[in-house]
């Protein structure tokens, strides 16, 4: 398996990990009853620190399917090289570094690290494009 697509298996590990961060959360917050329950009623609002991790859930999956395609596109025609390598490092570690900030609340500094990921996803689409012929 490539580096590329190792970075895609453990992206989508890290996906896993944003679905539980917020669900471990809430059932913190609400309670296993709540959890194992309908949910016909709501619970009430979140705590702060578990809305920001659903936002960053959310934030990652707006673009994890552009990254997921960009890298089988890459992998099928075969355009691997610096710019998916370092583009895909650079997305996943840019996603790993940015789920801790946006729970704990960081401002700016979770913007740069969102801004590294963009520019890893922009690398590998870019890539695509760069071919020889």
């Amino acid at each position: 398996m490539t580096t590329e697509l190792t970075y895609l298996a453990l992206t989508l590990i890290l996906a896993l990990v944003h679905i539980l961060a917020p669900a471990l959360g809430r059932t913190a917050q609400f309670g296993l009853a709540w959890n194992a329950g309908a949910r016909d009623t709501p619970a009430g609002p979140s705590r702060p620190v578990v809305g920001r991790l659903e936002r960053a859930q959310s934030n990652l999956f707006e673009t994890l399917p552009l990254f997921i395609g960009a890298v089988l596109i890459a992998h099928v025609v075969e355009a691997s090289g610096p710019l998916t390598l370092w583009g895909t490092t650079l997305y996943f570690w840019g996603r790993v570094v940015y789920l801790p900030l946006y729970a704990l609340g960081v401002p700016y500094i979770r913007s740069l690290v969102w801004l590294v990921s963009i520019v890893g996803l922009v690398m590998v689409l870019a890539s695509l494009f760069l071919l020889k012929a």
